[in-house]
């Protein structure tokens, strides 16, 4: 058995060290922050195998451009004169391409499926609960244009094994019986599945805690020592501390900490917010996203998240109340009954996706270290490949053969 470290406590790190423990592994968890206001506590919650077609795809350039001149559109960029975001956008422009796409959408498929299926093995062992639901996915469209385009998505999932059902606005709205939805009609992919995000990280850490997992929390990593084709030691709170392994999972922050070893590693954070309405009289009863203004809709027992935007801006973390009022915007437009009003500043969740150029993690072995694995690059399906990833790089690990192939995740693909 080996003693390993894993550096970030988010989502990722902490699925990691929920397999390596059951494998029979002495872990460490390292973190920069309190695990408490990252990004696996505020998303969607969502489980979304039907997202098997990557954000780096034809159509997305144009319709970021137009969108980049919208305070509150749900896709900007912010515009800076950054190196790292300059080779970012040159290989997400090579990327948006149909034969990417292609190529993409079975590595997505693999490890989403795979990743489900992890879910709900946790949710029959029942180690801890974390409200795991399958009621499947609604997204949710208004104009003819969009309508066409998710036509095409529920022509190329169902191509691909992955059910979608075409629905009219009155089969949708028998869905949903609590709540007027005025729409034109949606796409219903049965197979996906949602969670409580919150709550999962609570009691997963717990569950940790209670198997001899380590944590250090407030605790950077600073620096690595290597020697020859391995990593010697790490630097965190002025100690040098050394593993047999290290799992670098530090979501948005992975390309400053890969560059403290040399490696390149293209990766931005996606800047995305949500806030929470509790007590809700009259909830939805399918998660659903409102495609015209990218917003992500999710029941969490009586209380309802909305999320939404895709900002590309480095590691920013600070709040743009324009971007929250583009999403409370969108709703009523959706739920004509709801009456949600911005939220105060303080209300607002907001969390860095972190976004390789290609829409694909990084999952694998580095072949320039020979004890190093990365684990990052999930971008808005994070929580929804979590566990799938960490059972994948426990067999990495272990050296064992892994579930599925991980030559379309290499860490080191745009070398």
């Amino acid at each position: 058995m080996k003693n390993v470290a894993i550096i970030g406590g988010g989502i990722i790190g902490l699925s990691t060290a929920y397999y390596l423990v059951k494998a029979g592994h002495t872990v460490t968890i390292f973190d920069q922050g309190d695990l408490l206001d990252n990004c696996s506590v505020g998303n969607a919650g969502m489980i979304v195998p039907s997202h098997i077609i990557p954000l780096a795809a034809p159509g997305m350039i144009s319709k970021g451009i137009r969108w980049m001149f919208n305070a509150q559109s749900p896709f900007y960029v912010k515009p800076r004169l950054n190196g790292q975001l300059i080779k970012w956008g040159i290989q997400f422009y090579k990327h948006a391409t149909h034969d990417h796409v292609a190529r993409a959408i079975p590595a997505l498929k693999d490890i989403s499926i795979y990743s489900k299926a992890m879910y709900q093995q946790m949710a029959h062992d029942n180690p801890f609960d974390f409200s795991y639901q399958e009621r499947g996915l609604l997204m949710l469209y208004q104009t003819k244009e969009t309508e066409k385009e998710e036509a095409e998505t529920a022509h190329i999932a169902n191509k691909n094994g992955i059910e979608a059902q075409i629905l009219s606005a009155t089969e949708i709205q028998k869905l949903e019986p609590e709540v007027k939805v005025t729409v034109r009609g949606g796409v219903y992919f049965p197979g996906d599945a949602h969670l409580i995000p919150q709550q999962l990280v609570k009691n997963l850490i717990d569950y940790l805690k209670k198997n001899n997992v380590t944590f250090h929390t407030n605790t950077p990593v600073t620096d690595f020592t290597t020697k020859s084709d391995s990593i010697a030691s790490m630097a965190a709170s002025g100690e040098n501390r050394t593993f047999d392994e290290y799992i670098l999972a530090t979501g948005a922050w992975s390309g400053i900490f890969s560059s403290k070893l040399g490696l390149d590693l293209p990766l931005q954070g996606g800047k995305g917010y949500s806030f929470t309405l509790n007590d809700v009289p009259k909830n939805i009863h399918i998660p659903s996203i409102l495609l015209e203004g990218r917003v992500a809709v999710t029941p969490m027992g009586n209380s309802l998240r909305f999320g939404g935007t895709m900002e590309i801006n480095g590691v920013d973390r600070s709040i743009n109340m324009k971007r929250v009022k583009g999403i409370v915007n969108t709703i009523p437009a959706y739920y004509p009954e709801m009456n949600v009003a911005v939220p105060k500043q303080e209300e607002v969740w907001r969390g860095l996706r972190p976004c390789s150029p290609d829409g694909l993690p990084y999952i694998g072995r580095s072949t320039r270290f020979k004890n190093l694995v990365i684990a990052t690059g999930h971008s808005m399906m994070g929580l929804s490949l979590a566990p799938g990833t960490g059972q994948l790089v426990t067999s990495l690990v272990n050296n064992e053969k892994t579930a599925i192939p991980l030559d379309p995740f290499d860490p080191e693909r745009f070398k």
